[in-house]
């Protein structure tokens, strides 16, 4: 699995240069940049895309760099079709999920999503307790009643309100 940059990745070289040396002679900035440009990157994964201008660009982050040094590149410049090709999947896959719920108008579990995280609780006027789930793949939460969390996603449930116990908690004795 070929996964190269060809090219230098556009990011902004001459503050990556003068962060790492100081104030340096133009030489010496110059020859600096043109062994960066003669570089070639390994990419980790295809994380978005856009389009810009007309040119397609994919947002990457790197091998052996952290997320603060992820780059938009533009999709000439890359040789890794396998990463870009499963990016793709993934997106139309999401699309199609989308697409599906929203054409379904389903609700909650009915959705069929995993719960991740149970991100509040508030009571009703008709007093129900109702629970706001954050899903797995998924931006949208939705609210839930109690009742149904504590059927499908008891560990969750528990794991919300310790967290609120422990920080609601005195700790004087």
């Amino acid at each position: 699995m070929c996964s190269i940059l060809k090219t230098k990745r556009h990011w902004n070289a001459s503050l990556e240069i003068s962060s790492q040396e100081g104030v340096m002679s133009r030489a010496k900035r110059l020859r600096l940049r043109k062994e960066l440009k003669d570089e070639e990157y390994v990419v980790e994964e295809v994380i978005d895309k856009r389009i810009r201008n007309g040119v397609v660009e994919y947002f990457l982050s790197w091998k052996g760099f952290p997320a603060s040094e992820n780059t938009w590149e533009p999709e000439d410049n890359l040789d890794c079709p396998d990463l870009i090709q499963a990016f793709e999947m993934r997106e139309k896959k999401a699309n199609h999920r989308k697409k599906r719920l929203e054409r379904d108008g389903l609700h909650g579990f009915d959705r069929g999503l995993e719960p991740q995280e149970i991100v509040g609780a508030m009571r009703s006027n008709d007093g129900e307790v109702k629970m706001l789930i954050k899903w797995k793949g998924c931006e949208e939460a939705d609210v839930v009643p109690a009742k149904l969390a504590n059927e499908r996603c008891p560990q969750l449930v528990i794991r919300f309100y310790e967290q609120r116990f422990q920080h609601n908690s005195c700790t004087h004795v």
